[in-house]
């Protein structure tokens, strides 16, 4: 119901009212469906109070997808850095197994030469 017609039901209680033959029964009943209409008015806007306030401070709220949208960037996030930190792990592997295949060759290499000096 738009507001025009809202305002339109206590026009007809006060125009009942303001009849020499009034019906008190006819003004009673638009004044109950103008309160009805009232408080229907109000709950919508009382919803909507809820719905805003919530949006507005990050809240989870129906019809958001802020919250999965977060999510998902986070998990992106740690994916990268995730990535990130095993190609270093893998650098350095690759970097103690080269280091550590020198020093096995030296070793030989010093073994080789003891055997030959004895």
């Amino acid at each position: 119901m738009n507001t025009n017609e809202i305002f339109k039901i206590p026009g007809n209680a006060l125009l009942e009212l303001s009849k020499e033959k009034s019906s008190q029964k006819n003004a009673e009943n638009h004044t109950q469906a103008f309160l009805k209409n009232l408080a229907q008015i109000e709950k919508q806007l009382s919803e909507q109070i809820n719905y805003l306030s919530q949006v507005s401070t990050g809240h989870p709220h129906e019809g958001s997808s802020y919250a999965s949208a977060k999510v998902l960037q986070m998990a992106w996030h740690r994916n990268s850095q995730t990535r990130e930190r095993l190609m270093e792990l893998e650098e350095l592997r690759t970097k103690y197994s080269q280091v550590n295949a020198q020093r096995q060759q030296q070793q030989q290499q010093q073994m080789q030469q003891q055997q030959q000096n004895q």
